[in-house]
């Protein structure tokens, strides 16, 4: 029997039975009303999957019988970072999304002089947990088992600051160099997205002098006077550097994974 979908779920271990937590319990029986003895694959974020047939449901509780897990490892040899500032509503919510599909492992909301958003601690708190739903969401249908992890909201010159051995990039027009002249022994990279205004000219001059270098997507100027521009700009970049230095374009042994509208194939054979 083929498995079609695939949950997120905690607490998972091999050969045991366990009732889904409750944003699970949604996913299966609101949104993908799945039945008594059908097949799910769950995932814990550990990057593995498991095998899993529904043996009791109801309209708040999913029982399941777990089998072995195993690794599954769809991760991209790039370690990718992204510090984004802050956008409003749906806005962040797509960088969010595209952002997990595209392969970011580490995802930080960041503050810039210009970013028009003013939360409290709690509000901000909220929408921390709003957006790892969000992540965890993305992964159900891209076929992730890892789940980035999606930081708490900092200032961007405190974000700049941090020291690790990443290549640090932001997008800048007038930059010399682009994506493609990068160095190809590159694996691990931080990448700054400004807001819909873009960042101050004080803010470009501290990421230079954090380290930052900037680059530019190609001939054309990618302009972030509106927040879905700004969206689209980061969803650019992200899938340029997977394209340079990750997995887009070439899976590993030369696999390829797609959708086919139910489950997972490789670039030659079903699984």
């Amino acid at each position: 029997m083929l498995v079609s979908e695939e949950v997120y779920s905690t607490l998972l271990s091999d050969h045991s039975e366990i009732v889904l937590n409750d944003d699970a319990v949604k996913h299966v029986s609101l949104v993908l009303r799945m039945k008594k003895g059908q097949l799910l694959h769950l995932f814990d974020g550990s990057n593995r999957l498991f095998t899993a047939e529904i043996i009791r449901l109801d309209k708040k509780k999913v029982f399941v019988r777990v089998d072995a897990g195993c690794v599954e490892d769809r991760e991209s040899p790039l370690h990718l970072h992204l510090g984004q500032v802050i956008s409003r509503g749906e806005r962040m919510e797509l960088t969010i999304q595209k952002s997990v599909e595209l392969g970011v492992n580490v995802l930080t909301p960041l503050f810039s002089e210009r970013c028009s958003i003013k939360l409290s601690e709690e509000r901000l708190e909220k929408k921390n947990q709003q957006w790892r739903k969000i992540a965890i969401a993305a992964c159900e249908q891209c076929g992730r088992n890892v789940i980035p992890e999606i930081r708490a909201a900092m200032s961007l010159s405190d974000w700049c600051q941090q020291q690790d051995d990443s290549l640090k990039l932001t997008l800048d027009p007038q930059a010399k160099k682009q994506m493609n002249t990068l160095p190809l022994s590159v694996d691990k990279i931080r990448l700054l997205i400004g807001s819909e205004g873009g960042l101050s000219a004080d803010e470009i001059d501290m990421t230079f002098n954090n380290g930052f270098e900037g680059i530019r997507m190609g001939p054309r100027i990618f302009r972030t006077e509106t927040a879905a521009i700004a969206a689209i700009t980061a969803i650019t970049a992200i899938t340029a550097l997977q394209l340079q230095f990750g997995d887009l374009g070439r899976g590993k042994n030369d696999q390829a994974w797609y959708r086919d509208g139910s489950y997972f194939i490789d670039k030659y054979k079903k699984r």
